[in-house]
């Protein structure tokens, strides 16, 4: 029987163990993107998770929604993040890189030349942006032109060979959330009238086309997507998620990925989300599956134990526990997390947590 300590190929990735680490913003890079050596720190001491995913990392200056984030497009961030997955690698880990671009999420106080940050339609998002100087009401973005897209696929294009200079052993699109991908996807926030829009295959396009791209660049095998059809996260909601994510995970099948990441349910929200059957997109997926939310030891053995997920991604556990691996398989008691220091901050509620003793 597999549980989380067996291992697992996603793609050609070799896990020695079915626990991922997932992708947490925690707000402590420079202002220029580069990430270190706190981050070199934090991401070694959780080297034996299976599989780490890094942080939603920014594609390009226009993709930033947030104070004090890694990027992966320039050479300094290159050789920032090589230090990271160097120190991961000679502690036998894996790592991939997830690649962000958060469209309306975003404030002009954090983009160049103060632009107004982008979207499928320019719809305002309820709720406030996280600046360098506080809390500021979102703005209404400006819609993309389709003539634009081309270069946004390109940026993602330029992060994924930055990705790959930089060590990583693969690559995780990010179409979740409520950010760029997954703004597209969503009839909520995607109001377009061209091959962009309004139909199920319209919406997804975008998502193919840059997955087509990145996998062209890395390899199918070394790429992920990441979505969350009813996470209402950033303002965020569809007409018929079921059958929108049903359609998008039967078109990703297409590109043989090393694996689907889904978050099953709401994040952030606190609030009710819609109704959705996740074993329906698993039986609908033909590569690796792997559960995200609110898992712990019981109902993450249950879930690979069952055939449900191949792999389980624990987010806020492994912020306080870099050994939750260690601490699971020997049923030692965990760390509580600190939600104080989670967003920003020093090495304190970052790389001061306790190994077990």
């Amino acid at each position: 029987m597999s549980d989380l300590f067996s291992p697992v190929k996603l793609g050609a990735i070799a896990l020695k163990n079915r626990m991922v680490m997932a992708p947490l913003t925690r707000n402590r890079s420079s202002n220029d993107g580069v990430p270190n050596d706190l981050n070199v720190t934090y991401y070694a001491q959780r080297a034996s998770a299976g599989l780490i995913i890094t942080e939603a990392t920014p594609i390009s200056a226009m993709a930033h929604g947030y104070p004090l984030l890694p990027g992966i497009y320039t050479d300094a961030q290159v050789a920032g993040w090589k230090k990271v997955t160097q120190a991961v690698h000679a502690k036998g880990g894996k790592i991939v890189i997830q690649l962000w671009h958060v469209g309306r999420i975003s404030h002009p106080s954090l983009l160049p030349n103060q632009a107004l940050p982008v979207a499928p339609s320019a719809i305002k998002p309820a709720g406030k942006a996280v600046t360098y100087e506080g809390l500021q009401d979102f703005v209404t973005p400006r819609a993309l032109m389709r003539e634009e897209l081309p270069a946004i696929i390109q940026e993602y294009e330029h992060a994924t060979r930055c990705a790959l200079e930089a060590g990583f052993d693969g690559v995780e699109v990010h179409s979740a959330n409520g950010y760029l991908l997954d703004q597209f996807l969503r009839d909520g926030t995607n109001h377009r009238d061209d091959e962009y829009g309004g139909s199920m295959e319209n919406r997804a396009r975008l998502l193919m086309q840059v997955v087509q791209a990145v996998v062209a660049i890395a390899g199918a095998d070394k790429v992920g997507v990441r979505l969350s059809p009813v996470n209402p996260f950033n303002d965020m909601q569809d007409s018929n998620p079921q059958a929108m994510f049903n359609y998008v995970t039967q078109q990703l099948n297409a590109y043989k990925l090393a694996y689907l990441h889904v978050v099953e349910g709401g994040i952030h929200s606190g609030g009710e989300t819609q109704p959705f059957d996740f074993a329906e997109m698993r039986r609908l997926c033909n590569s690796a599956y792997m559960a995200n939310l609110a898992y712990d030891k019981a109902r993450g053995n249950a879930a690979i134990s069952s055939g449900h997920a191949d792999a389980v991604a624990f987010g806020v556990p492994f912020i306080a526990n870099p050994d939750l691996v260690e601490r699971y398989q020997h049923d030692w008691p965990l760390n509580e997390a600190d939600s104080n220091s989670f967003y920003g901050g020093t090495e304190k509620g970052y790389t001061d947590y306790p190994f077990y003793q």
